[in-house]
């Protein structure tokens, strides 16, 4: 289901999420000391725009748990409620339920993205 499960989620909301990461990661890029922060949500914004056939593996220390936490008050809350809502709303029907499973796999993302990484 990856290359057409990619296309038809970029365009049914995937486009809108990935847009998300991205202004998230040139707001971060705008200040000199976010710029490690804005280079990890561009990351997410190409996993964000097509995230079938792709894992998330979380893993980290002491200095992932510190940004995570400064990346859930400043900008991990609303994408994650992005996440959840387009989640919730693909979850409705039986087609849509593999759809909110990426979602649901992109909010736990946009709540520890820190000490993460895709394959």
């Amino acid at each position: 289901m990856g290359c057409l499960g990619n296309f038809i989620w970029f365009v049914f909301g995937g486009f809108l999420t990935g847009l998300s990461w991205a202004l998230a990661g040139l707001l971060w890029c705008i200040t000199i000391v976010g710029i490690p922060v804005g280079v990890q949500c561009f990351k997410f914004a190409s996993l964000s725009f097509f995230p079938f056939g792709k894992e998330v593996e979380y893993g980290g220390g002491a200095v992932s748990l510190i940004m995570n936490v400064f990346w859930i008050l400043l900008s991990g809350i609303p994408l994650a409620v992005e996440h959840i809502l387009f989640g919730c709303i693909f979850a409705v029907t039986v087609i849509g339920i593999p759809f909110a499973k990426q979602h649901f796999k992109l909010a736990k993302l946009a709540i520890m993205p820190f000490g993460s990484s895709v394959r």
